[in-house]
């Protein structure tokens, strides 16, 4: 008996040791976190487009680094809410990112009064990766030959003239709101459902203006079927050295680009969060990525998660002072 009992406090000990090298070898996993199996990274928008294409340039440098590989899943519709709100329910282990986005992060709280996501509260922001100025266009039909002149026309015929738009909420469609605020000028939306359709008809006429990123305006600019009179971003465009930006030629501080980041699930260990931007980083600044941010024109940036946070805050700040101006909401 005397020998049952004095085995037990050693029990007690060894079990306890067990569950702390157990815990310890844990953390310690943790720490270096390396995942067991591919990663999706759910695009909220159709293939082709440019979040699309910044995801599949990030998402095969990653996979590099990773070990695993990161699969890419297009799931458009609502306007971006329907992949984004899969992964703010998503299990918060790593395994489930999404594309983050200006309009499904800082434009759709503002337009849409039942989102069924709360950016603050259901996603652990991982990294800010790139930002894509805007550019202004309008139809060769129209005669003016720079921003000053078509918003001179405009202004002289209130209502007659019309932009196209990649729908609702787009960032073109913000873009361009952005600008009838500024230069007080009325100018009627016409959305369509991608920015394919909306630079056809751009080109062929139906249409008379447009707002989007260089990858689908610079073709048709550089074919001589349409005119770029100004650019959103900070300062010129090296793909576009002559065109001027909006605040050269008198507004001051105008800027309007869509910008893309990663998020995981709200929850996200902290280790794994480190080592997604980690990665992130690494595949931002190779070679295949920088030249395919160059070539589109965008800036690539890389900010960190707290960083990243605290931009989404300026940024639905920002932009929910346009929508509200401009009195848009979802369709």
């Amino acid at each position: 008996m005397p020998h049952s009992i004095s085995r037990r406090p050693v029990l007690r000990l060894l079990t306890g040791g067990a569950l702390l090298t157990a815990a310890t070898l844990g953390l310690a996993q943790a720490d270096t976190w390396t995942p067991a199996k591919p990663i999706r990274l759910l695009v909220p928008y159709g293939p082709g487009g440019s979040s699309d294409v910044i995801a599949r340039a990030i998402a095969t440098e990653m996979a590099k680094g990773l070990g695993k590989a990161v699969v890419v899943e297009n799931k458009g519709g609502g306007q971006g809410t329907i992949a984004t709100s899969e992964v703010a329910r998503a299990r918060p282990d790593g395994y489930t990112i999404v594309l983050g986005h200006v309009g499904t992060l800082a434009v759709n709280p503002a337009m849409m009064k039942d989102l069924p996501y709360r950016v603050d509260q259901d996603f652990a922001p991982i990294t800010l990766l790139a930002r894509l100025p805007m550019v202004f266009a309008v139809s060769d039909r129209v005669e003016a030959a720079d921003l000053p002149a078509f918003i001179r026309l405009a202004r002289a015929r209130p209502g007659k003239f019309n932009y196209g738009s990649a729908g609702n909420g787009s960032a073109g469609h913000l873009a361009f709101e952005m600008l009838k605020t500024a230069t007080k000028t009325a100018i009627t939306h016409v959305p369509y459902k991608g920015t394919g359709a909306q630079v056809a008809d751009l080109i062929a006429g139906h249409i008379d203006a447009a707002a989007a990123g260089t990858p689908g305006l610079l073709p048709p600019f550089q074919a001589g079927r349409i005119r770029i009179l100004a650019v959103g971003a900070s300062k010129r465009l090296a793909v576009l050295p002559d065109v001027p930006t909006v605040a050269e030629l008198g507004y001051p501080g105008f800027e309007s680009s869509q910008w893309f980041g990663l998020l995981a699930p709200a929850g996200t260990p902290q280790p794994v969060v480190r080592r997604l931007h980690e990665e992130a980083l690494k595949a931002l600044h190779s070679p295949s990525v920088q030249q395919r941010l160059q070539h589109d024109s965008s800036e690539s940036l890389g900010q960190g998660p707290a960083e990243f946070s605290a931009f989404i805050r300026g940024e639905q700040a920002r932009w929910g002072d346009v929508v509200r101006a401009a009195g848009i909401s979802a369709d």
